[in-house]
């Protein structure tokens, strides 16, 4: 029996389970999402990548910002203050340091909200998909239209 290509397997809806591969936060992140994805009828199974990088970029942002919440925003830089013999006497305040953490986080919130428009979960992108579907069917009955004119069935 020959194998269905791979957007039309699960008659080309989203799996409700996610992947084996996923973490747990991502693994969760997709069963929220993908409930509401398959209600907009606007999602289907060949979109599934973007799903699984909305879905790991979100446990990308968890992550690090976990990492904020135990380690801080910045933590504070100090230089070693050393005598002639190479022994620490004491330390210099040099400065802030921002931790590494919240600019992966930023990185991950631009990845999510680039990606949350493709798919319709903001109120934007659901407007956009809706404004898309709206001209489609504007399109067809356009086109219906032309061929009652010119006395043709659709």
């Amino acid at each position: 029996m020959a194998k269905k290509a791979y957007y039309l397997q699960n008659d080309g809806h989203l799996s409700p389970s996610p992947p084996g591969y996923l973490s747990k936060a991502a693994s969760a992140c997709w069963r929220k999402i993908v409930p509401f994805l398959e209600s907009t009828k606007k999602v289907k199974r060949i979109d599934s990548g973007l799903v699984e990088m909305y879905c790991i970029n979100y446990e990308i942002f968890r992550t690090a910002y976990q990492d904020v919440l135990e380690n801080g925003i910045q933590t504070a830089m100090y230089r070693s203050l050393q005598n002639s013999s190479g022994d620490i006497v004491g330390k210099d305040f040099v400065g802030y340091r921002k931790n590494p953490a919240v600019g992966t986080m930023k990185d991950a919130v631009t990845q999510l909200n680039s990606i949350s428009l493709q798919l319709g979960l903001t109120p934007k992108g659901r407007q956009e998909l809706e404004l898309l579907a709206t001209e489609s069917e504007s399109d067809s009955s356009t086109a219906e239209q032309i061929a009652k004119f010119f006395g043709k069935e659709v």
